[in-house]
């Protein structure tokens, strides 16, 4: 498989993406759920509620896809920037400082210049492979896949309300499974980001716990 593609592989199923849209989608389903008026809500209410944080998140899953497509053709194209930038320049030390910048610091940082130099080298040699920045089979399956993601988030903490008939228990369950999954996606931010895991699993428990006391106090 050629090194584009598994790039763009790996960048489909990033964790830490991947984590942050499913908390998006946690989010927004709750800033739905928390204003039912459980009081005098009836089944109709609870229909609406549910047709409107459902169509939230759809608007928004293709809204983020979109966005991914955008990312994705602007990255190419500053790739591609970088690399005619590197390929005119006949100073050495502009084109090293042009590679630095475009490496991650960290791997920038344990590189010598000889290295840097060697890598700079071979890159001006290289050829463009595009002739123009253009989206990939794997780009939209990654769009995609943002998408499902956020319209996904909308049924777990909706079921409550298709299996329940009353509005105020389905409710307080509701916000159960979402403050339960807020922390174990907090939970694995934070262990795949090395921030640390309860913390920021506890973090996101505090965030939805919040937003569902707002609301309620709202009349939620």
């Amino acid at each position: 498989m050629p090194e584009s593609q598994l790039r763009n592989r790996a960048r489909l199923v990033d964790p830490i993406d991947r984590i942050l849209e499913v908390l998006f989608g946690l989010i927004m389903v709750l800033t739905f759920t928390g204003t039912l008026s459980t009081a005098e809500a009836g089944r109709e209410d609870v229909r609406v509620m549910l047709v409107g944080a459902l169509g939230c998140n759809i608007a928004w899953g293709l809204i983020d896809g979109l966005f991914y497509l955008m990312a994705c053709l602007a990255e190419r194209g500053e790739n591609r920037r970088i690399l005619h930038a590197l390929q005119k320049t006949s100073d050495a030390k502009i084109g090293q400082q042009l590679l630095i910048h475009a490496l991650p610091p960290l791997v920038a940082s344990h590189l010598t210049t000889e290295e840097i130099e060697s890598l700079r080298q071979r890159v001006v040699k290289s050829e463009d492979p595009d002739d123009h920045p253009h989206l990939t089979r794997d780009d939209y399956i990654g769009a995609a896949a943002i998408c499902a993601l956020v319209i996904l988030t909308t049924f777990p903490v909706a079921i409550p309300f298709l299996v329940m008939q009353e509005a105020v228990p389905a409710l307080r369950v509701s916000n159960a499974i979402a403050v339960a999954l807020m922390f174990i996606t907090g939970y694995s931010l934070g262990k795949i980001s090395g921030i640390g895991r309860w913390t920021t699993g506890i973090g996101m428990v505090l965030l939805g716990t919040a937003l569902v006391l707002i609301t309620i106090a709202l009349g939620g």
